[in-house]
């Protein structure tokens, strides 16, 4: 009796001479590379350092696009930014010791922000390893273990015959839901040592579905058909399952008001009769969501900034979906359902029943002006002028990646990004420097459109050092600089808390002709103008820097209240 799992596909005799008599020239690095293309990488970011020269040799041998950054932390966002764009492990080429520590932050925030990162590191020779102090140049007792508490998983290759497989398991890894930065360590002797291995040809590394339990879904849709009031919060875990048009159908057949998480901005639309749209940080929406005797949170942990900062406290039932198990009912009891997003909306859909409800919207019209009134009267009229210049400028279709500033802040809330999967922060970890390089990837991941970074002054001098990247690759970004002369959150922070600021005020170039002695064109706007200014600069190809010196104020935090 023969067993599919005993098959076993028989070479040909080309294919068996090819194995046979390997090309000559070659080294583990190019095990490393011709592994990549046959998972099905096309684009490679990264920095070269010594120990990782074996890499980057193999690179010219192979038809894999190399985009090189200044800065490795660089090079993780936009190796991040590529993986949200595309949906693939976006490799990321890293050297020993200090190269590859740079890359935490960036590795941090595509874990908090579940894209997919395959983080290929070199490591000192293997004589060295083993914890000893052998003084080697960039050593370190355990690199790994600086690793392991950020990355989704770890893999080592010790020789050259393990580099495949350890690559295709973090592959696997890397893809299987939820999505997220895997690392794997490779010692430089085994990069540089000639190999006679057959070239790498398919690889086989199928991410795992996780399929959510019928009995749950089923308990769910039950729920979700008999509530009065039922309410659904869309997290990023829709977006990355490219369940934005199941969510839809969902929030229609049950008359259920639907907000986005700032991570899920663009899951469901914006001026759709459902949408409470993205007001989190807002007391009127946490007060009807706790309203909600069934609510239904799917790919979201309702973590700090999806429940208004831990103040939201439902009433009702709770039915959580979601991918990572360790979000799993982590902040509120709820009928917990492990599933990836699409396949458990996709099950809801076979059963749950039609909803009339004639009230639904006009509750979420209520909301939406309650929300309305209570920004209108704090007098932010230059903060909501300036978000919606951006938002005209913006082509329909064009990523936006934002950093840490204050007009993220806004947009995070009141930014309408008009399809799934435009708009990107760095909210997921909060580290400063995330849009510019950020955005770099995703123009790397598709060149025909172009791309919009925001970055405030202090987060801009984090990342400035990449100009010379977008320069050399011709990268479609174009870079707004809000500029109000130091952190302008930190700074509101600290005067709320102590009345009066601390280390929060910088000295800045001229931002306009550093971007020029990079040879990247560079304009200082105006509130007035910006919408134009910008507009031009996305319109014209290639990479650019517009200039917004303002003062920005944010909304008043609704947490605080009593």
């Amino acid at each position: 009796m023969t067993h599919d799992h005993d098959l076993v596909l028989r070479p040909s005799a080309a294919q068996t001479e090819a194995a046979l008599n390997p090309p000559p020239g070659r080294n583990g690095g190019d095990l490393v590379v011709e592994t990549l293309s046959g998972l099905g990488a096309t684009t490679v970011f990264g920095l070269p350092g010594q120990h990782a020269l074996g890499m980057f040799d193999a690179l010219r041998r192979s038809a894999l696009q190399y985009v090189g950054l200044r800065v490795e932390n660089n090079a993780g966002f936009a190796a991040d930014a590529y993986g949200r764009i595309t949906g693939e492990a976006a490799p990321l080429l890293l050297s020993t010791g200090p190269g590859a520590l740079t890359s935490l932050a960036a590795l941090q925030e595509a874990a908090a922000a579940s894209a997919p990162v395959l983080a290929i590191s070199s490591q000192i020779p293997t004589a060295g390893l083993g914890g000893g102090r052998h003084g080697y140049l960039h050593e370190l007792p355990d690199q790994q273990a600086s690793f392991r508490g950020v990355v989704k998983s770890v893999h080592t290759v010790r020789a050259q015959s393990q580099i495949p497989s350890a690559l295709a398991a973090a592959w696997e890894s890397a893809l299987t839901a939820p999505h997220g930065p895997v690392w794997v360590e490779i010692p430089q002797d085994v990069l540089l040592a000639p190999t006679n291995l057959p070239v790498v040809t398919a690889m086989d590394a199928t991410p795992e579905e996780v399929v959510p339990r019928p009995e749950l879904t089923a308990v769910a849709a039950h729920l979700l058909s008999t509530a009065a009031r039922p309410a659904i919060i869309a997290g990023g875990g829709v977006v990355r399952a490219d369940a934005s048009g199941k969510l839809l159908q969902l929030a229609e057949r049950l008359n259920a008001p639907v907000v986005t998480t700032f991570g899920g901005k663009g899951a469901f639309p914006w001026n759709h009769p459902l949408s409470l749209q993205s007001w989190l940080e807002d007391r009127h929406t946490t007060d009807l969501l706790e309203d909600a005797d069934v609510l239904l949170v799917i790919g979201s942990g309702l973590g700090e900034l999806s429940s208004n900062y831990h103040t939201f406290k439902p009433r009702g039932r709770v039915v959580q979906i979601e991918a990572d198990l360790g979000k799993l009912e982590s902040n509120h009891p709820a009928l917990g359902i492990h599933g990836d997003a699409r396949l458990a909306l996709s099950a809801l859909l076979e059963t749950v029943g039609e909803r009339p409800d004639p009230t639904a919207p006009e509750r979420v019209r209520t909301l939406l002006a309650r929300v309305g009134e209570r920004i209108a009267a704090q007098e932010l009229t230059l903060e909501q002028d300036v978000l919606a210049a951006v938002r005209r400028a913006l082509p329909d279709g064009s990523p936006s990646f934002w950093d840490m500033t204050i007009l993220a802040y806004w947009a995070w809330s009141a930014f309408d990004p008009r399809r799934p999967n435009t708009m990107h922060s760095a909210q997921g970890a909060g580290g400063l420097g995330y849009g510019f390089p950020a955005a770099l990837g995703a123009a790397a991941a598709d060149p025909t459109r172009p791309v919009l970074a925001v970055s405030g002054d202090g987060g801009a001098l984090y990342s400035i050092a990449e100009l010379a990247t977008a320069k050399q690759y011709g990268l479609d970004v174009t870079w707004l600089i809000v500029d109000d002369g130091g952190y302008g959150i930190l700074r509101e922070y600290m005067t709320d808390a102590f009345g009066q600021a601390t280390a929060t005020e910088l000295a800045r170039p001229d931002y306009v002709a550093l971007a020029e002695s990079f040879g990247v064109p560079g304009i200082r706007t105006s509130p007035g103008t910006l919408e134009a200014d910008l507009s031009k600069a996305l319109a014209t190809p290639g990479p650019s820097v517009v200039l917004l010196p303002a003062v920005l104020r944010m909304f008043a935090p609704t947490h605080l209240d009593g």
